[in-house]
């Protein structure tokens, strides 16, 4: 059903090991389902273990990081496709454009900025991508919390669960793609 998927996620790995590990999982389950990883490029965190993980199993993994984030980042000097662009902007589009959808694994400021545009984006019709959440150990608890009061507020004008699918596993997410593979699902 997805040809190719952006992750969005840390370039740390976090506290809970079980973000690293789901990471792990994600990258697996991509390489073994044929499904090429778009992802920031990086060699560390959370970034590096889904695209370790994706080429362990001979998987796809394309990159895409900016110049300055060459060094801090550690770019991945493995994968099979390394783009370096101009700046954080120009990242985010290019991997939009090369992804059929987006898994969001745990992350900062930059997760969040990613996760909240390609949003933004699916509400102003500009694309109609699958985004999905993986609410690894509850990470994202408070942040379903807080979309559902800007629901409950009338701050959003359609229901973000049309826009936005949380799952708890990486299995759940491709159960849930399976169960799904002959619908129209991008969008």
């Amino acid at each position: 059903m997805f040809k190719s998927v952006a992750i969005f996620c840390g370039s740390k790995t976090g506290r809970d090991p079980i973000y690293e590990q789901h990471a792990k999982d994600l990258g697996k389950l991509l390489a073994q389902n044929d499904i090429t990883l778009v992802y920031g490029g990086a060699d560390k965190g959370l970034m590096g273990t889904v695209a370790n993980a994706a080429l362990k199993q001979n998987g796809k993994v394309i990159g895409v990081i900016p110049e300055l984030l060459k060094e801090l980042e550690h770019q991945h000097e493995g994968i099979s496709k390394m783009y370096i662009v101009a700046d954080m902007h120009v990242r985010k589009k290019m991997m939009y454009e090369m992804c059929d959808a987006a898994i969001i694994l745990p992350g900062g400021f930059g997760t969040l900025d990613e996760l909240f545009e390609m949003v933004t984006w699916n509400n102003l019709n500009i694309h109609n991508k699958k985004i999905i959440l993986l609410n690894s150990a509850g990470y994202y608890n408070f942040l379903i919390g807080h979309i559902n009061n800007m629901q409950s507020q009338d701050f959003l004008y359609t229901d973000w669960k049309d826009q936005l699918k949380v799952f708890e596993t990486p299995d759940a997410i491709f159960s849930w793609m399976d169960a799904n593979k002959n619908q129209n699902l991008p969008g």
